[in-house]
């Protein structure tokens, strides 16, 4: 056991590890930012990157070798890569541009690197192993013989999610994909996402702060059982009868008898979204291993009638909050004194007193001045910075209710006096592509990356862009973050089915001043002007909260683009205006007048 007072310090951490690595014979070791079930958001037990490398973003993977590291994120995470990691310790790489296996092929071609088979899939690993680097699966995961206060893995209880609010039984859902099973010729496939799990057996947990997940395997047969890979304790007797008898639990340490039960049988595995551990210990055991995606991601995010009108009446509540909120900002922000974690606490308390809440959906991004510019910042007690007057504010935030999940942008100005033109003009540039996309009519068969250009042309026609995705999928009181659809130039090629919502989130970023992002959330319905002979699809606005008057130059705006604003702002007064009332309501009233 190592002392935990040598591995206090990040320096100390990196040695540590070094000293472990050289213990088990390899020359380096690959940590990504996920767990074993490869989610984006994982409990304090599986921070590992975070503990070894002090980055806490959301997307990342390090490479330590014996004498250099190296860390890797997206554009939503750069800015804060080089403000939390030491350079001293950590080469900082955007993921894109200096993807891990052109470094590896560069610096450890020829060289035994150790991976742990739970934390990566087995795609990831092939693109990998292209840079001549020999891959090696360790036995157990070094950093956590040295990570010596670990936190104990989560134990939240497991509850059955109403079928009012999914809108379809979890026995249909096994039938459904069992029967896509069964046409496939394939006996069982493997879930080890775990929302995949939940969503087919309508389960919710408490393992993660902002997802309501159960961390859970699974294994469905053809004929539509299912076995459930979590600790039994977690599965009380509401749940349990919920589940019925076709459904049973076992501990995770069943897996490697369940999996070796499936010898000479044909087993489907998403080599993207499972660990490489499951083809590997199927493959010793006889099985067939079958190639093909996790059966239960596309139907999951075409939600179900039920689910479409949970995600309004979620919005509609959240709306209310958010209105609160933006009323009590315009009045106090002007005056100084506010902090960004304050505002991000009062906006927490507006939600909280909606019905339905859980939590927040992720912890709120909220930026003044210069820290908008962070995509992805958040605000801790060592960063926590007064919201002064007269500069920009960006607040990116959402919340969890039993029957939907939210997930809203506004970038706001904080007053007395008028913004600078500048801001103006780009705020409005950003506004403008967050209409495009909305407003846009497509055939059936387009993808997100065909519509991700669409929103960023105001901005490309000013010579300017931003290093983001432009949109990614949202769950059913599921992640705020779900696949398999985005507007993004680097996202797969799904195309776009009625039933998925999506955010619109352009933005713009000045490093050192100022951030701009507005977001909505999107539901993909059919267009019922369609008359050709195709099938046309289009998008209802879900989020009905103003925009930023003081921010908006309206000259610069179109006449299609004036009347969508007008449209969406008298919408949020006839639906959302009525629950509100006194200062709150009048407030809504001045920012949603026509332009």
């Amino acid at each position: 056991m190592v002392n935990q007072l040598v591995t206090d310090l990040p320096q100390n951490r990196l040695a540590a590890l070094r000293a472990e690595l050289d213990r088990m014979g390899v020359d380096g070791f690959i940590i990504p930012r996920g767990d074993e079930y490869l989610g984006e958001y994982v409990p304090p037990s599986s921070e590992r990157l975070s503990w070894l490398t002090g980055f806490t973003g959301s997307a990342g993977l390090a490479i330590v070798l014996a004498d250099r590291a190296a860390v890797f994120t997206d554009g939503r995470y750069t800015t804060q890569l080089a403000q939390q990691t030491d350079p001293a310790l950590w080469e900082r790489r955007h993921v894109t541009e200096e993807p891990p296996a052109g470094w590896l092929k560069q610096h450890a071609a020829g060289r035994r690197i150790g991976y742990d088979p739970w934390l990566h899939p087995q795609a990831a690993l092939d693109r990998l192993a292209a840079s001549g680097a020999t891959l090696v699966p360790l036995p157990a995961n070094p950093i956590d013989a040295v990570w010596t206060d670990r936190p104990e893995p989560p134990t939240a209880p497991a509850e059955p999610w109403p079928d009012l609010f999914a809108g379809r039984s979890a026995a249909e859902k096994r039938e459904m994909i069992a029967q896509e099973l069964r046409e496939a010729g394939e006996e069982a496939v493997v879930l080890a996402d775990a929302h995949s799990v939940a969503w087919l057996l309508n389960m919710r947990g408490g393992d993660l702060d902002h997802t309501p997940l159960a961390l859970a395997f699974a294994l469905l047969r053809s004929d539509a059982s299912v076995t459930v890979f979590m600790e039994p304790a977690k599965a009380g007797p509401v749940l349990r009868e919920a589940l019925g008898n076709a459904v049973s639990i076992e501990p995770r340490s069943a897996l490697p008898t369940a999996l070796a039960a499936l010898r000479g049988r044909k087993v489907r595995l998403d080599p993207e979204a499972t660990p490489a551990w499951f083809a590997h210990t199927l493959a010793e055991a006889g099985a067939e291993v079958a190639k093909g995606a996790d059966p239960v991601r596309l139907p999951r995010a075409c939600k179900t009638e039920a689910e479409q009108n949970g995600a309004r009446a979620a919005h509609h509540r959240d709306a209310r909050a958010m209105i609160r909120f933006l009323h009590w900002f315009a009045e106090e922000a002007p005056k100084g004194g506010l902090t960004e974690l304050a505002a991000g606490e009062r906006l927490l308390a507006f939600r909280a007193a909606e019905d339905r809440f859980r939590a927040e959906s992720f912890p709120a991004i909220t930026g003044a001045g210069e820290h908008g510019a962070i995509i992805h910042y958040r605000a801790t007690d060592a960063t926590n910075r007064p919201v002064k007057p007269d500069e920009a504010f960006l607040i990116d935030s959402g919340a969890q209710y039993l029957d939907g999940t939210t997930d809203i942008t506004r970038t706001l100005w904080t007053g007395p006096a008028e913004p600078p033109a500048e801001l103006r003009t780009r705020y409005t540039l950003v506004l403008r592509g967050l209409i495009a996309l909305a407003a846009t009519r497509f055939p059936e068969g387009v993808a997100g990356p065909h519509l991700d250009a669409i929103a960023r042309r105001p901005l490309w026609e000013a010579g300017l862009d931003y290093d983001h995705g432009t949109g990614h999928g949202v769950g059913a009181f599921l992640s705020v973050h779900e696949g398999p659809a985005a507007f993004s130039r680097n996202a797969a090629n799904v195309p776009l089915r009625e039933g998925m919502i999506l955010s619109d989130e352009p933005g713009f970023y000045l490093p050192g001043s100022y951030g701009i992002r507005i977001e909505n959330l999107l539901l993909v319905r059919a267009d019922p002007q369609a008359a050709g002979p195709k099938r046309w699809l289009g998008f209802e606005t879900l989020t009905l909260v103003p925009f930023e008057r003081a921010l908006i130059d309206a000259a610069t705006l179109g006449a299609a683009e004036r009347a969508w604003i007008d449209a969406y702002h008298a919408r949020i007064l006839v639906e959302v205006g009525p629950t509100l009332d006194g200062p709150a309501a009048a407030w809504l009233r001045t920012a949603c007048a026509p332009l």
